[in-house]
């Protein structure tokens, strides 16, 4: 044999040192714990909702909140250390809750500030928690303008839906988050007819992109669906077929024809992304996926029709809000892929991820993933 080529024999032949072990060890390690931490509930935004109704110069207010995210804002509450919120806690919380929430729902008539002050603090069935407050304006006002501070504590994807009210008759329904936490409501008997402040419906392809982008398990099945590669025509078909199949069962949701409970749709999206990650260990590459991605994606879609009837639809726009929702959804998994094939093709070129079955580290974390999250949702829901 040549000596170039004996060169080549022992190179190839010759071990790869330890640490590169290690190394694919550590990788395939942090891609379980990663995987697994994330959050459990992929499809909930955080909401709190909020009912302002205008007497004169005088505004009633009523904030309800989950109360994990009341100790977000105000930690202290907890004075058992137990993690929970009860009666008495609230009830001893007034000041506090006065200084950290109260103070910060700003209410504004006519370029002036309202003055608020809290008068009760409950707990509500299940876990929620409510806030009553009155606020004091300088005169009654033509414009109230809302705005929520508060969102730049709260988790990024968190919504305040808020209902303005003058008397007994509905203003305006609001939907704040962090790229618009204020609104401003015309009210009766200034000459003009009320300003309807619910957003445009060009806005449903933002928020069809952003769940998608903190839509931490659809991320995770997409991966498990590409992460073994494959002819770009064969991926296409399992991503074509995934579309169809949550915007079917979108559709179906949102048009109210069928929603099953998220009791069953959560931990079913769970074992989809548990069983992508094992079918990695035993399937070569994308090709026939489609045909399991298809019901698979029915099944994610109505996890996607729950954030969709949390945040509302505009009643005389359904069917335009639900296809710009859809195509933001689309619009973000096209991103997601944009970024992680590329990164996948230039892996699978790499001679230590080959060996060390690189593929399979991440199929595993998928899997991990998978099962915690079905678990979380099953045992702990």
């Amino acid at each position: 044999m040549p000596r170039a080529c004996r060169e080549c024999e022992d190179m190839r032949l010759k071990p790869y040192p330890a640490r590169h072990a290690l190394y694919a060890m550590a990788l395939g390690t942090g891609a379980l714990t990663l995987l697994a931490a994330g959050p459990a509930r992929a499809h909930q935004v955080g909401l709190s909702r909020g009912e302002y109704r205008v007497h004169g110069a005088e505004v009633e207010a009523q904030l309800t909140f989950a109360r994990a995210e009341l100790l977000t804002l105000t930690p202290e509450l907890d004075t058992t250390a137990d993690g929970a919120l009860d009666e008495a806690e609230l009830a001893a919380g007034v000041p506090l809750l006065q200084a950290r929430v109260i103070a910060a729902t700003e209410l504004v008539a006519d370029a002036q500030p309202c003055v608020g002050t809290l008068t009760r603090a409950w707990p509500t069935e299940a876990d929620g928690a409510q806030l009553t407050a009155r606020y004091t304006c300088p005169a009654a006002p033509q414009t109230l303008t809302l705005q929520w501070p508060l969102l730049d504590t709260l988790g990024f994807g968190h919504r305040h839906l808020a209902t303005v009210l003058q008397g007994d008759v509905p203003a305006a329904d609001l939907v704040l988050h962090r790229r618009a936490p204020a609104a401003t409501v015309a009210l009766q008997g200034t000459g003009e007819a009320p300003v309807p402040a619910t957003r445009p419906v060009g806005a449903y392809f933002l928020l069809g992109l952003e769940h998608i982008l903190i839509g931490v398990d659809h991320l995770v099945f997409l991966l498990g669906l590409v992460v073994l590669g494959g002819r770009l025509r064969s991926l296409f078909a399992v991503i074509t077929a995934f579309t169809i199949g949550h915007s079917l069962s979108l559709a179906l949701a949102t048009l109210g024809v069928w929603t099953p409970g998220a009791q069953w749709v959560e931990p079913a999206i769970a074992l989809s992304i548990a069983y992508v990650g094992i079918e990695n260990f035993v399937v070569t590459d994308a090709a026939g996926r489609w045909r399991i991605t298809l019901p698979f994606g029915f099944i994610h879609g109505f996890g996607f029709a729950g954030v969709l009837s949390e945040l509302g639809v505009p009643a005389d726009a359904v069917g335009l809000a639900l296809l710009l929702f859809n195509l933001g959804v689309e619009a973000g998994q096209l991103l997601v892929l944009a970024l992680v094939l590329p990164v996948l093709l230039w892996l699978g070129r790499r001679e230590m991820y080959r060996r060390f079955r690189g593929a399979r580290w991440i199929s595993a974390g998928i899997v991990a993933a998978g099962l915690y999250w079905f678990f979380e949702r099953t045992l702990f829901a």
